[in-house]
């Protein structure tokens, strides 16, 4: 596992013991933002606050690191670097609000694109050649990427904050992106042609998304140091879109900026509530029971009107998520898909490494 102390980059060796200790470090001329490690090639690439990545080749038995190549990439601090072997291209963003790619083989820069805020999160689909590219605005834009030019494909607003986390599965061809707001969003973009889910699961900001191909997990860690584990495997359900009323749509009563009928009813007005199963338009009498509707991504007790709270049965309410408690505010999260090992760093400067996704246990 690889993890940047400033201003060094170390590299930590399992032992014999099982325990994890440092092999060797190697000194940056400034703090390391982010970085990307390809296990084929060995190659090691290092995204700089001064906008520069430093690459490095680290020997077979991970005892030596060479300095490689250094991309003077951004004019402001690398946000996400992302290698793909495939294209042999290194992809990065920054806080001058750039998205370039260079040509790992020559270190030529290939093309840029410029967004519309600074980048928090980068995926890349080796199919097709998008990159999903998440921003501070809460926007997703999908890219398509040329040898040396890039097209604007759509883009995707669902977050009332932040893009804090991406996560791919080309397999599903579903994208998974994390916000401040606490959410998570699922978006289908292969079956369903952009059908959005929502998964509600998280008390503080969504720090880290991956995604387990081969149990249908999706792994979701938040900076209160809560994981949470989604089943995948299941059939979700889209939350309904809020419906706009001038009053309420079960007992009529007028809400409070409806003045002629309050006029007319001589009714005082009433505060707007949605249910979050249908969506109705609905005053807090007829919404007054909570529950949870995990099938719609509602881990949590949420509002909901009270015919469709007698529509939920027991087994609707089953939940699809389970829930850890890392003991640490993470700020990193990394999944080992080979050993099925979590990683997570947090602002204690603790690495925690956790055996299994299933049955969580730290080490």
């Amino acid at each position: 596992s690889f993890y940047p102390h400033s201003p060094t980059i170390r590299v930590w060796l399992k032992r014999d013991s099982g325990q994890y200790w440092p092999s060797i470090y190697h000194t940056m001329p400034s703090s390391s933002s982010c970085m990307s490690f390809n296990p084929e090639t060995r190659r090691l690439s290092v995204g700089m606050d001064t906008g520069s990545i430093c690459e490095f080749v680290l020997s077979e038995d991970y005892n030596k690191m060479t300095p490689a190549r250094t991309y003077q990439a951004h004019q402001g601090r690398v946000t996400v670097v992302l290698f793909v072997l495939e294209m042999e291209w290194l992809l990065s963003t920054g806080q001058d609000k750039n998205f370039t790619w260079h040509c790992s083989e020559s270190g030529q820069q290939l093309g840029t694109y410029r967004t519309s805020a600074w980048v928090s999160g980068l995926q890349f689909d080796v199919e097709t050649r998008h990159a999903f590219v998440g921003d501070q605005s809460g926007q997703v834009t999908i890219l398509k990427l040329e040898q040396d030019s890039c097209s604007l494909v759509t883009t995707f607003k669902g977050h009332t904050g932040n893009v804090t986390a991406l996560c791919w599965d080309p397999v599903t061809r579903v994208l998974f992106s994390g916000s401040s707001d606490h959410s998570i969003i699922m978006w289908d973009i292969g079956g369903r042609k952009g059908t959005a889910i929502e998964l509600q699961g998280h008390n503080d900001k969504v720090q880290g998304l991956c995604y387990a191909s081969h149990t249908r997990q999706l792994i979701s860690c938040s900076s209160d140091g809560s994981i949470v584990i989604w089943n995948m495997d299941v059939t979700r359900q889209e939350t309904p879109e809020w419906l706009d009323s001038d009053s309420c749509q079960k007992c009529e009563q007028p809400f409070f900026w409806n003045f002629k009928q309050m006029w007319d009813s001589k009714k005082i007005g009433l505060r707007q509530h949605h249910c979050r199963k249908c969506g109705q338009a609905v005053c807090g009498k007829c919404s007054s029971k909570r529950s949870t509707i995990p099938l719609m991504g509602f881990e949590f007790e949420v509002r909901v009107c009270d015919s469709c709270h007698e529509s939920i049965s027991d087994e609707d309410r089953a939940p699809t998520a389970t829930f850890h408690d890392s003991k640490h505010s993470i700020v990193y999260m990394h999944y080992e898909p080979t050993t099925g090992n979590l990683l997570t760093s947090g602002t204690d400067k603790v690495i925690k490494v956790w055996k299994s996704t299933r049955s969580v246990c730290c080490v």
